[in-house]
Parts: structure tokens; sequence; C-alpha cells
């Protein structure tokens, strides 16, 4: 099984405080041996997806590692912890070796069904070629991340199996909308994204469907809606995009006082496929007048920028799970303490929108709450404090004996892999 570095947007919330425990009144309390109870301060009504992020560990094993307070990510803190596991998932961690190579192996005391794998092992390969190259010559059993260019060929040669879905997550370009004055941007005394028909002269210099079919080889989705329709609450009449339409750009630009353009910088991660969405972005701004300073980064340093709000034009994406309240409090809620807006790159700030994402988390008639998400989609809808741009096919190459259940978050579940 290979794997190259992560190509997308993965964003981990190990490293913020989180909103999840601001309701939690007196915490757990164990009712039998399969029971809790958690008492809460107020209705919650996205607890339950909350607690799939919540790890569950051996006391006695962490005391005896000396890893019972969490690790310290801003102080570079290794603890025993970052390469061993501890669990009662179906596999256990037999060897972490960062950037290279994972084992793992079949846990024997594991309580569901699982397949028949009992070892897998997971290898880094960061070249698109060599990668393919393992899986055609037999060293490798599974790639999660074929090449765009290569997965028609790989369809019509009929040699492997392919498995693929449309991605639960969705790509954004995002902007600062709290700086008075544009950190990396000639506009001096003014935030052209404060303006929103900055913003929408943005989207309709954008044609996402040339990107998808040039530049993604048509493994993706234009979408207008911030959220899949997997996400509960989704609206399809969201879904239509603003129409490519270069002149009302212009227009747009020139309406705000930016008839000649200005220059920025796009900040984007600097994996193969979306750095060239951004190079393609940077080329279709610049016939409206904007001139784009693409900067790809690693994901050590893109992050911090996105999260600490230090760019001024930025790409990312965000995958989330069904439940719209954690996209929303994460992405575009005023940034906040306990977990606000942690992934508010832009600092987009809409006190009614805020009202809205509060009231959804207490919320728990579904039909109301479904209504409240609606409402709040609206808005994002028309203020375009980001852009969305297409959701990815998620698309896994294996040999024919290999079967898998897919997820649309990109993640393969081992449990469900059988070798025929």
């Amino acid at each position: 099984m290979a794997r190259p570095l992560p190509p997308t947007t993965r964003c981990s919330r190990s490293s913020v405080r989180s909103p999840r425990r601001r309701s939690v009144r007196f915490g757990a309390r164990k009712i039998d041996a399969s029971t809790i109870e958690i008492a809460l301060a107020a209705p919650d009504a996205a607890l339950l997806e909350k607690l799939l992020l919540v790890g569950m560990m051996s006391k006695a094993w962490a005391i005896q590692h000396n890893v019972v307070l969490p690790q310290d990510y801003n102080g570079k803190q290794e603890t025993f912890a970052v390469r061993h596991a501890n669990g009662t998932g179906p596999y256990r961690l037999q060897n972490f070796d960062p950037d290279n190579r994972v084992v793992l192996a079949a846990n024997p005391y594991w309580w569901g069904q699982r397949g028949n794998v009992d070892e897998a092992v997971y290898t880094v390969i960061q070249s698109d070629a060599t990668r393919l190259a393992a899986l055609a010559a037999g060293q490798v059993d599974f790639v999660i991340d074929p090449p765009f260019q290569d997965v028609a060929r790989l369809r019509a040669e009929k040699r492997f199996t392919l498995a693929e879905t449309t991605d639960i997550g969705t790509q954004y370009l995002g902007f600062d909308q709290a700086r008075d004055e544009l950190q990396f941007s000639d506009v001096k005394g003014r935030n052209p994204f404060k303006d929103v028909r900055v913003r929408k002269a943005f989207y309709h210099a954008i044609d996402v469907d040339t990107i998808v079919a040039k530049v993604l080889r048509g493994q993706a989705t234009p979408t207008g809606s911030h959220v899949s329709k997997l996400v509960d609450g989704y609206v399809p009449g969201l879904d239509q995009r603003l129409p490519y339409d270069p002149a009302a750009a212009r227009r747009l630009l020139a309406e705000a006082g930016f008839e000649n353009g200005f220059a920025v910088t796009l900040d984007c991660v600097n994996a193969t496929f979306r750095a060239a969405v951004c190079q393609a972005v940077a080329g279709m701004l610049a016939r409206v007048g904007v001139r784009v300073a693409f900067q790809p980064w690693p994901t050590s340093q893109f992050f911090p920028k996105l999260t600490q709000a230090t760019s001024s034009f930025f790409e990312f994406g965000w995958s989330p799970g069904t439940d719209a309240w954690t996209i929303l409090n994460a992405i575009v809620r005023s940034f906040g303490e306990g977990g606000y807006g942690a992934f508010n790159g832009g600092r987009y700030s809409n006190p009614k929108l805020d009202a809205l994402i509060d009231a959804i988390r207490v919320e728990p008639d579904l039909s109301r709450r479904r209504r409240m998400v609606g409402d709040a989609l609206a808005i994002l809808h028309s203020e375009v404090p980001l852009i969305p741009l297409y959701r990815r096919t998620l698309t896994w190459v294996m040999r024919p004996e290999v079967s898998v259940v897919q997820w649309p978050n990109d993640l393969l579940e081992l449990r469900f892999v059988e070798i025929r």
C-alpha cells in the first residue's frame, strides 16, 4: 500500500482549543461496563459527532508512559505517544517511521468484524511516477492518490480496479477581511476584500469548469455550495455558482474603486494539483486586472498561516463530517476563545451568522435546525466570505484481487478491506 505526502488540506484540531467541551457541565459518569452518562449545561445537537473526535486511551498505559497530559505541539514536544498508540481498534500500530513507513497489525482482541488483512504497510512514495511504477511491478497493492493525469489511462487499461466517489470536502478561496490594509498587496490604506463587490468580482473571474476540465482532468465537480449535499441542511438551490463573467468582474472592481485592479499574493499548499489550480486562478484573475503573485507552501508552514490569519488571499480545503455546525463553526464563525472560528483564516465576522451558528449547536428539533443551516448557507452565498470552487473526485487504484469500501472523506478503513 503506498501513499504520497497528503495532497489536500485535512485540518487537524489537535493543536487548537476545541469547542466540544463548552456544553459539558460535570463531565462523564460511568453507568456500567458499556455505558457512560454525559451531563450537559445546555442542549448540544452536535455532541454525538463531536464524540467521534474523542480518542479513548487506557489510563494505566498513559500513566506508565508519562503521557497523561496532551502533547505540546507548539513546543515541539515528542512524547511516547507520538510513535506508539493505545486503543481498542481493529489494528494496532506496530511501527511508525514518520514520512517513510507505517506498519499496522491486526488486533487479536478486536471486538467487531473485519476483513482478512492481517498486516498493512503504508509507504510514503512522493513521486507520482514511482508510485504507479511500484503498483505495476507488484511492489504495492494499493495507491490511494493516483495523479489526475493518469486516471483515464488506468481506467482504460482495465489492469487495475478503481474505486471512485465525490469528496465530502470542498476547496475554497479565502480573503483577509479583518485588516484595514492588506499585508501582501500594493493597495495602501484600504483592504479591497472588505468590499463584497471585490469578492464577487473574483468569483466571476474564475472559470472553475475549465479548471476542472483542463487542470484536474475531470477529476472534480464544480460547486457553488459551501457544503456538500452529504452535509445535513444542504440546500440544492444554493449550489448554483455565480457565472464566469470577466466583464462583470471588471465592472464590479471599477465600482469598488479598483478599475486598474491591484496586486495581491495567493498562498497555497504546494501539493501538485493544488498548486496547478492556484496558478490557473492567478492567470484568470490577471485577465480582469488583478496581479496575483502565487506563493506555494509546505503544509507545515501553510496551516499556521491559516490558523493565525497571516495571509491576504489563500486557497484551502475542508473535509467535514455530516453535521453542518462543525464546518460553520470552524471556518466562518467569528474568531474567538474556545475554538470559535479556529480555521477562519480571513477573520470574517458577521454577528447575525454567529447567532445562527450558535443556535444550530443547541437546537434539538431537526426541522428547525435544518432551516437555520439553510439560513446560514444563504448568508455565505450572498456575502461570499469564501469562494467555493470544487469537490475532488476521490480515486483509489488497486490490484484486482483487492476490494474496499470507499468513504467520501478519503480515509481508507482497513477493517473493510478484503484480499481475494
